[in-house]
C-alpha cells in the first residue's frame, strides 16, 4: 500500500514570518526589511535544524533588533494563522479512504508548540510525523526521511512526498520515494487521483 508523506509549511498551513513584527514596526514594508535586516531566512533555517531563537538574536549588533528578533517565538502563532486552501480536503480524503499520512517538517522545536496552538489538528492526524528542530536534522538531508520511514515501518519506495520546496522534493526522490512538487490543491488532486491513491 501506498502511503502519502505531507510537508506542512506552504502546503497545509500558510506561514508569513514578517506578522510577528507587523504591529511593532508600523507596516508590511518596515516588517521584510527587518527580516532582510536581521538575516532571519539563514537563522530561520537553523531554527529548524535546532537551534534557539534566543541565542542567535545575540548575533545582532542592535539592541532593538535583538530584542525583536528574541520575541519571534512568543509571536509566532500571528504567522501561521490560515490554512493552505484545499490541502487538508484531499488529507481528509485520504484518510478516509484507508491511505496511511505521515508528515515530514522543517519546523523549529520552539515554534512548533505555537503553532499547534493555531493548528491543533497537525499534533493528531498523521500516523509518524518528523519535526526537524526536534530531531537536529533537516529536510532535504537524507537521514529526516530514513527517519521518517523506520519510525512508519515503510519502505520509501512506498512513499509519495509533498513538499512546496523543490530541492526537498528532489531529496525525497534521492532516497527512492515518489514525490510531488506541490504548487496547489487542485494539481495534487490530479497528481494523486493519476497515482491511483486519490
Amino acid at each position: 500500500m501506498k502511503v502519502v508523506v505531507f510537508d506542512i509549511g506552504g502546503v497545509l498551513v500558510d506561514w508569513h514570518p514578517h506578522l510577528a513584527w507587523v504591529d511593532d514596526l508600523g507596516s508590511d514594508e518596515a516588517a521584510h526589511a527587518f527580516i532582510e535586516r536581521t538575516g532571519f531566512k539563514a537563522k530561520n533555517a537553523r531554527g529548524d535544524n535546532g537551534e534557539r531563537f534566543a541565542d542567535m538574536a545575540k548575533e545582532l549588533a542592535d539592541p532593538e533588533d535583538q530584542n525583536l528578533f528574541a520575541s519571534y517565538v512568543e509571536r509566532y502563532t500571528l504567522t501561521v494563522q490560515n490554512a493552505v486552501n484545499g490541502t487538508w480536503d484531499i488529507l481528509d480524503r485520504l484518510k478516509a479512504n484507508g491511505t496511511p499520512v505521515h508528515a515530514i517538517t522543517n519546523w523549529s522545536a520552539e515554534t512548533w508548540p505555537e503553532g499547534l496552538k493555531v493548528h491543533p489538528r497537525l499534533g493528531e492526524v498523521f500516523g509518524t510525523l518528523v519535526v526537524s528542530g526536534q530531531e537536529g536534522v533537516m529536510k532535504p538531508d537524507p537521514r529526516i526521511f530514513r527517519l521518517l520511514c523506520e519510525r512508519a515501518a515503510v519502505q520509501p519506495q512506498n512513499c509519495v512526498f509533498i513538499d512546496d520546496g523543490l530541492h526537498n522534493v528532489e531529496g525525497a526522490r534521492a532516497v527512492g520515494m515518489d514525490a510531488i512538487h506541490f504548487v496547489g490543491a487542485e494539481a495534487l488532486e490530479t497528481e494523486l487521483s493519476e497515482r491511483g491513491i486519490l
